[in-house]
């Protein structure tokens, strides 16, 4: 059962980048494990502030910048849903 949950949280945060950060893209073409920023997705620091406002309204879950996980957190669409899974109580 877990892991049905993690695939439709990647889904759901997949969908919330997408519209969030209004990419030219499916939020199916993002890859679980590809990198979010730099020659992944290539996202930048902007998106992650606008990905973090946009989750802490959706999911009540709160991502701080200076936050030293952030790095691992923002790593790959797996690792974003992983998170906001665990702290948003769903």
């Amino acid at each position: 059962m877990g892991a049905l949950n993690t695939v439709s949280m990647e889904s759901e945060i997949a969908d919330l980048i997408v519209s969030a950060l209004d990419l030219e893209l499916a939020p199916e073409d993002i890859e679980p494990e590809a990198p979010l920023f730099g020659d992944g997705l290539g996202l930048d620091s902007i998106d992650a502030l606008e990905l973090s406002l946009e989750i802490a309204k959706r999911y009540g879950v709160e991502i701080k910048a200076e936050d030293e996980r952030n790095e691992y957190i923002f790593a790959s669409l797996r690792n974003l849903a992983a998170y906001v899974e665990k702290h948003s109580g769903k």
